[in-house]
């Protein structure tokens, strides 16, 4: 484990929020690449767990845990600095590390508003109760989500693509795990 990152376990409900792209500045703060459009997580929570880079040179080894002082929006990434790390140097041995932040500690969404990794998996039925398949991720084309699903059609998967705005989605039940659309299965 690096000098300052402290051993944890990753939480049950963690979810992978970014990644730390290089120490910015001299001291001790960093880069952060969030994988979110609106980084709130990051910002709210005030401990982060690391895992190493999946990928290149490996500076530790199991799950890391930092204790946040500020997290900041600076451009299009966020820069961070963190109780543990306190110049350059260690700032610099954080590069690549995967970042993950317990679900539990995400602000809780506005009415009508849902976290994609909530909308994963969710079975998406038309107003006329045939199915349409299963969420299997969501894309974001700028102006609008994508809902992107999976269904096996006589024995082959078949994906499907719906906009995920109101003119087209009348319900997401995430108790039900269900999501209401106006759609047909040949569009």
């Amino acid at each position: 484990m690096l000098p300052g990152l402290e051993a944890a376990e990753l939480p049950a409900d963690a979810i992978e929020v970014g990644r730390i792209a290089d120490a910015w500045g001299v001291k001790g703060w960093f880069k952060v690449l969030p994988y979110s459009a609106d980084p709130e997580a990051l910002f709210s929570s005030k401990r982060w767990f690391l895992l190493p880079t999946e990928k290149g040179v490996k500076t530790f080894d199991g799950v890391g845990q930092l204790k946040i002082k500020e997290a900041k929006p600076h451009s299009d990434t966020v820069v961070a600095s963190a109780h543990e790390v306190d110049d350059r140097t260690a700032a610099d041995a954080l590069r690549g590390a995967r970042i993950f932040i317990a679900k539990s500690s995400f602000p809780t969404p506005r009415k009508d508003e849902y976290y994609w990794v909530d909308l994963i998996g969710l079975a998406v039925v038309n107003r006329e109760g045939l199915s349409l398949g299963q969420v299997s991720e969501l894309l974001s084309t700028g102006p609008q989500t994508v809902l992107v699903m999976q269904d096996q059609v006589d024995g082959q998967t078949l994906q499907r693509m719906i906009p995920f705005v109101a003119a087209y989605v009348d319900d997401v039940d995430l108790a039900a795990r269900r999501i209401l659309v106006d759609w047909q299965p040949d569009y």
